[in-house]
């Protein structure tokens, strides 16, 4: 993929634009980097083309969090709830420059997301309708309050499909919080499957840090592999 560099609504955005017209394009929310390793993660098993936009970094607790909350570890920052403001500027900015320099109308676009973006990219689908596919890779789904958001409150589109993933030890921690990671998993995707929605759900081995990149291209994979 040929990589571009842009700034817009004043985020740096990583376009990987793909050789043919008309590929999907998969909206990637990353805490730093451009996501290259993804990328190579992609290649390396073999997956499907599209172009990829990597962006998100700044203040990631205020832009992948859908409301304020307290923090959850010791000695952490807060939630501040810009969530709605960061989807205004990737919506209204970031996202038209990409198509615009991509050149041609995406068979779909998914949105994907590992972490407190994996949250995020759920949550955007309640807030617009933009997005076809989401990916919540290892997703803070424990997020106070967002399950019973999730059961409340339609996509604004319905997706084609969705996918989620955790890692098998991401539940075993003192913290009571994060304890519930896989319970607010299973009861969000049992939502949208019970919704005739088709849905993936893959457990990974290890903890919430363990192979970040790979998880996310597994996610990315069965957004573009599903027909």
């Amino acid at each position: 993929m040929e990589r571009q560099t842009f700034a817009s609504g004043g985020k740096t955005a990583v376009l990987y634009p793909a050789a043919q017209a008309g590929s999907p394009l998969i909206v990637l929310c990353e805490y730093e980097g451009d996501g290259e390793p993804v990328v190579r993660a992609l290649q390396e098993m073999g997956a499907p083309a599209c172009s990829l936009l990597v962006t998100g970094g700044g203040e990631w607790n205020r832009d992948m969090s859908p409301w304020a909350a307290p923090a959850v570890f010791k000695g952490g920052e807060p939630f501040t709830g810009g969530a709605d403001g960061f989807l205004t500027v990737l919506l209204g900015q970031i996202l038209p420059e990409a198509r615009e320099r991509i050149g041609s109308v995406p068979a779909f676009t998914g949105l994907a997301g590992y972490s407190l973006a994996g949250l995020f990219a759920l949550y955007a689908l309640c807030r617009c309708d933009a997005f076809d596919r989401a990916a919540s890779v290892s997703g803070s789904l424990w997020f106070p309050g967002f399950t019973e958001y999730v059961l409340t409150h339609e996509p604004c589109r319905r997706p084609e499909m969705l996918y989620f993933s955790l890692g098998d030890r991401e539940s075993r921690t003192a913290n009571p919080v994060l304890r519930t990671a896989e319970r607010c998993m299973t009861d969000i995707a049992s939502h949208y499957a019970g919704q005739g929605i088709p849905v993936i759900r893959e457990m990974n081995p290890g903890n919430h840090f363990r192979d970040a990149a790979l998880r996310t291209a597994k996610g990315i994979r069965a957004l573009l592999e599903t027909v």
